[in-house]
């Protein structure tokens, strides 16, 4: 269940940093307002899985996979520019934390 919840977790921050780059400042409604709930809810749903998995764990897969999944998102959705050597640092990160998720660390 928290991989579940961290997962959701990923996705609500994601939703809010998306949003974030929407709200032109902050200044427009609907996006201020999902950044806001995004976040909250992202937050909140990580302190519930840190009741279970170890922070260092949850916050390396929390930041590694939205950092890559704002990137994709954001050229698809903002044509925002993802350089190749930008890709392939992600790729690095993400395979840096699989190998820290695999390290054997477990639940409290």
């Amino acid at each position: 269940m928290p991989w579940v919840l961290l997962g959701a977790a990923i996705a609500t921050e994601v939703a809010g940093t998306l949003a974030l780059r929407a709200s032109d400042g902050l200044s427009r409604l609907v996006p201020s307002i999902t950044v806001a709930v995004g976040y909250l809810a992202s937050f909140g749903l990580l302190a519930i899985v840190l009741k279970s998995l170890p922070v260092g764990i949850v916050y390396a897969i929390w930041a590694a996979v939205g950092v890559a999944l704002v990137a994709i998102f954001g050229k698809i959705m903002f044509n925002d520019p993802v350089p190749p050597i930008a890709i392939a640092g992600m790729v690095l990160i993400v395979a840096g934390v699989a190998l820290v998720s695999l390290s054997g660390a477990k639940t409290h």
